[in-house]
């Protein structure tokens, strides 16, 4: 079992920063591949990016790329997304979740933090 919880949303202006961080419980949290997901108001949630166990490989959404930069520390037991250069369209509820390397569905969710971008 894994425990995800999310911190540093909040409001920032367009092309400002912010950085979430996801702290999870359990010994076996290198063994997880982690990833960010967001969901706007209306919307479906979708794939921001995601990290492989070690931080070797990191794969992001063609509208993040350049802007966000998603980081580990497997001694913390915590994944970051850096957001720089936000948009207004990036206003979202960000959720961080965990999935086994051998598994291609994320199984366990945090409660997610909402990023507000004003424009």
């Amino acid at each position: 079992q894994v425990q995800l919880v999310e911190s540093g949303g909040g409001l920032v202006q367009a092309g400002g920063s912010l950085r979430l961080s996801c702290a999870a419980s359990g010994r076996t949290f290198s063994s997880y591949v982690m990833g960010w997901f967001r969901q706007a108001p209306g919307k479906e949630r979708e794939f921001v990016a995601s990290i492989i166990w070690n931080g070797g490989r990191t794969y992001y959404a063609d509208s993040v790329k350049g802007r966000f930069t998603i980081s580990r520390d497997n001694a913390k037991n915590t994944v970051y997304l850096q957001m720089n250069s936000l948009k207004p369209e990036d206003t979202a509820v960000y959720y961080c979740a965990a999935r086994l390397a051998s598994s291609t569905a994320y199984a366990y969710w945090g409660q997610g933090t909402q990023v507000t971008v004003s424009s």
